[in-house]
């Protein structure tokens, strides 16, 4: 404090952060990126532990003993959705009261934005079916969900008929304190959607959909199942929900304590643990699992129907059969057995998984880095914009110098006046142009899509898709040259107070969206902090504008496509990954609409106007 109190030391301190600004930048900058990459190695990991009482102890005995029947069920279904060419409602529906269940179905209807060619759909309706299993040994305000989605072809058709095996074999059990809901669900997310909107009371995406005629107690847990083969040879746990939430710890801790007491192979990321984490391979393997959890993390959408339960506040995993070309097998009576033993723990629930953490990366499904750990690496990137920040106020904040005979040299009051309004308004000017493009880059595309189709030989998502590009393109002829028409030639004074309120605006930005995400936060600070911090009107222009472009949003996510592709040891060409990258802009846009994802309006109305400030900075002169 005294350090700080005193002018003369507080003096001292800023001379030395604005005289060595640029070296401690570099280094803080290069010790962030060492800290996020020595997450992974174990020894800075802790390992998962189960926080929750009653969730401690893995002391239950499995019995379900029907995986072959609930394999028979599956091919029945598979044979009734042929036949039928979508979901059997009423073949579902008489399966689930044989089997005890009281059941309801959910009828809806979306009509997307514009088409979306991944899965050929546009006029979505369907149907989900869903049986209730009443708490026989308590009052009724709690419950757990069980779902599995009917997909197209084949697919999935053996995970419904192991949910309808549990539905019998639980309804003979008489321990549960907890309704449990059996949910099967039509065209994936938007069924599911539909079902949570319509459980919950609540229309904040605008589909249509009729009212759930029966409900059980509030959702305490949910797990989402997704099995294509009769033999498994491991079990993938997917975590990742809307807007980069997690479920609670705790949950990811059940599934592998189960998974090490049956003998069940598990995976997280589809990686398998290893043990020599203090060899090079084992190092680059945990780094690999935990970045591909950072880039889905920041890509917002939910990669499983579990993902839109948690923003209800209801701890949501899926659970992936994966058949490969491992040796080990696992028989769906294991698997059953498994999903057994994880209901009777979370039954076993007084109160909602809240004592674990609920903001962690996983290297592995036995360790785990805490947001005390990992936040220091963030920290180090925005202490850089607050640096800079520091360094333009001492610069603005200088005393103007004198001329040889001891006058300062000061204009007359009228022309100061008048010199105060021109840099606001080439201040404001700027800051208003570039938030109106991205206003534009958010409302455009899906607006003009009409437009585009009748005029261009492109679809409706093609015209979507070139129409974001085209904005974000014509974006960056568009600021720059602004506060010219105000005052003829930018002051040197305007681009440093325009570049302050610039690096002060990115700091707030990138820290309220790493509380939040901290993967999109963290990702957006590598490539968004160095521009901030370096660029000027004095530095050459043209390599300088070729770096800028380099990071900006747009090659940022194109470089994502490409990364992620590497991590998932899944290479691609330049030309299927730009087809990628398109794909991944309607994705976005369509998550955006559909499910509530928040990336896309983040990218366009905050982000991408703050880079273009930066992009102004280049050319102020």
């Amino acid at each position: 404090m005294g350090l700080l109190s005193d002018p003369n030391r507080r003096r001292a301190l800023i001379s030395l952060l604005t005289r060595l600004n640029t070296p401690i930048c570099i280094v803080c900058y290069m010790a962030g990126v060492a800290w996020f990459m020595g997450l992974a190695f174990e020894p800075f990991t802790l390992r998962t532990y189960m926080s929750e009482n009653a969730m401690g102890s893995t002391m239950v005995e499995e019995r379900f003993p029907a995986g072959e029947r609930a394999l028979a069920t599956g091919r029945e279904f598979s044979a009734h959705k042929k036949r039928t060419g979508g979901m059997p409602v009423e073949w579902l529906m008489k399966t689930m009261q044989a089997k005890g269940l009281e059941v309801f179905t959910q009828r809806f209807s979306r009509t997307l934005p514009f088409p979306d060619e991944n899965k050929e759909r546009y006029m979505v309706r369907g149907t989900n079916v869903y049986g209730i299993l009443r708490a026989p040994r308590a009052p009724r305000t709690e419950a757990l969900v069980l779902s599995a989605p009917c997909s197209p072809g084949d697919n999935n058709n053996q995970a419904v008929g192991l949910l309808l095996g549990l539905a019998e074999y639980f309804r003979n059990q008489i321990y549960w304190a907890k309704d449990i809901i059996f949910l099967v669900n039509e065209h994936d997310l938007i069924g599911m959607q539909a079902w949570l909107e319509g459980y919950h009371h609540t229309n904040t995406t605008g589909m249509d959909w009729s009212p759930l005629q029966g409900r059980g107690g509030s959702i305490q847990a949910a797990l989402s199942l997704e099995l294509s083969s009769d033999i498994i040879t491991s079990l993938d746990l997917v975590l990742e929900g809307l807007n980069g939430q997690l479920p609670n710890l705790d949950l990811a801790n059940l599934f592998y304590a189960f998974c090490q007491k049956i003998g069940v192979l598990c995976t997280i990321q589809g990686k398998l643990q290893r043990n020599d984490w203090d060899s090079v391979s084992g190092y680059s393997h945990a780094v690999q699992t935990m970045m591909l959890m950072v880039m889905k993390q920041a890509s917002g959408r939910p990669w499983g129907d579990h993902g839109l339960f948690l923003r209800y506040h209801i701890e949501a995993a899926t659970i992936k059969g994966v058949n490969s070309f491992r040796q080990y097998k696992t028989d769906a009576t294991t698997i059953g057995r498994l999903l057994e033993g994880m209901y009777r723990k979370l039954n076993n629930l007084l109160e909602r998984l809240h004592q674990s953490y609920f903001f962690y990366l996983m290297p592995s499904l036995s360790h785990f880095v805490s947001i005390g750990y990992y936040m220091p690496a963030f920290g180090l990137l925005a202490v850089i914009l607050l640096l800079r920040a520091l360094d333009l106020w001492v610069q603005l904040s200088t005393p103007p110098q004198r001329t040889e005979d001891g006058v300062t040299d000061i204009e007359p009051v009228r022309g100061t006046h008048f010199k105060t309004v021109a840099d606001l308004l080439s201040l404001l000017t700027p800051l208003v142009i570039s938030h109106l493009t991205g206003v534009a880059l958010y409302m455009l595309p899906i607006r003009f899509q009409e437009m585009a189709v009748e005029h261009f030989p492109v679809s409706e998502t093609e015209a979507v898709v070139l129409t974001a590009i085209a904005v974000y393109t014509a974006g960056l002829a568009l600021p720059h040259n602004t506060h010219r028409l105000l005052s003829g030639e930018g002051t040197e004074q305007g681009w440093r107070v325009l570049k302050l309120v610039a690096v002060l605006y990115l700091a707030v930005l990138l820290g309220c969206t790493a509380l939040i995400n901290f993967s999109l936060g963290f990702i957006l600070a590598l490539t968004l902090v160095p521009v901030a911090a370096f660029v000027t009107p004095h530095v050459p222009k043209v390599l300088s504008a070729f770096i800028l472009v380099i990071l900006s949003p747009a090659c940022t996510l194109l470089f994502s496509v490409f990364f992620f592709q590497e991590l998932q040891e899944m290479p691609i060409s330049f030309q299927d990954g730009w087809l990628l990258f398109l794909s991944v802009i309607s994705q976005g846009i369509l998550d955006h609409s559909l499910y509530g994802s928040l990336v896309y309006p983040l990218i366009t109305l905050l982000v991408y106007p703050c880079w273009l400030l930066f992009w102004n900075i280049l050319f102020w002169n």
